[in-house]
C-alpha cells in the first residue's frame, strides 16, 4: 500500500516567535493551498502548534472539514535563546556538528529525535495521506530522514510557503519538492 505524506513550509510570516502571524501575502498564500491540494486526498493533518504554521494550514483544513491536529514535535528547532547577528553562520556550523547546542538551544541531534518521533507515529499509522506542517529548519530535517543529502543549501533555497511530497511503497521512498 502507497503511503504520501506532504510536508508544508509555513507561508510567509511576520517573524520568528511563536505568536507571529502570517503577513498578507501569507495569507494569500495559505488559501492558495486550497487550489493546490484540490485534486489530493488528504486523510489527516498534523501542524506545528506555532501561530504561523497554523494560519498556513486552516484554509485548506476549513475547507475540507477536517481538524488541525497539533504537535509540538513540528515546531520549529530553537538556535539559542540568544540573538546572534551571524546566525545563519551559527545555522550553517550546526548542519556540520549535528550535537553543537547554543546557548538555550537545541541540537540537530535532539531535534532529529523529534523527527523521527513523529514520522515514525506518522508511518505507522492508518492514515494513507497525511500533511505535516512545520517550519524550515525542523522541515530540512524532516526531509533529511528520507535523504540525508539535505542540509544547510536546501534550507537557504527553500522558499515559504514550500511543499514536498514523500510516496512511501513498502521499503521504497520517492521525494519530491512539488511547490511551484
Amino acid at each position: 500500500m502507497m503511503k504520501t505524506i506532504y510536508f508544508i513550509r509555513h507561508a510567509h510570516a511576520e517573524g520568528q516567535p511563536f505568536d507571529s502571524a502570517l503577513t498578507k501575502k501569507g495569507r494569500e498564500q495559505a488559501d492558495a493551498l486550497i487550489a493546490f491540494f484540490s485534486e489530493k486526498e488528504i486523510n489527516r493533518i498534523y501542524s506545528s502548534p506555532y501561530l504561523r504554521a497554523i494560519e498556513t494550514i486552516s484554509p485548506l483544513a476549513k475547507s475540507r472539514g477536517m481538524d488541525i491536529l497539533e504537535d509540538e514535535r513540528l515546531g520549529e528547532r530553537m538556535l539559542s535563546s540568544s540573538y546572534f547577528d551571524d546566525w545563519q553562520d551559527k545555522l550553517r556550523e550546526s548542519f556540520a556538528d549535528f550535537d553543537l547546542c547554543f546557548e538555550g538551544g537545541e541540537s540537530h541531534a535532539q531535534a532529529m529525535e523529534r523527527v523521527q518521533s513523529i514520522l515514525e507515529d506518522v508511518i505507522l499509522s492508518e492514515d494513507q495521506n497525511i500533511i505535516l506542517v512545520s517550519h524550515g529548519n525542523l522541515t530540512t530535517l524532516m526531509l533529511r530522514y528520507f535523504d540525508d543529502r539535505f542540509g544547510f543549501e536546501q534550507l537557504m533555497n527553500m522558499t515559504n510557503p514550500d511543499v514536498f511530497e514523500i510516496l512511501i511503497h513498502n521499503d521504497e521512498v520517492k521525494l519530491n519538492r512539488i511547490w511551484k
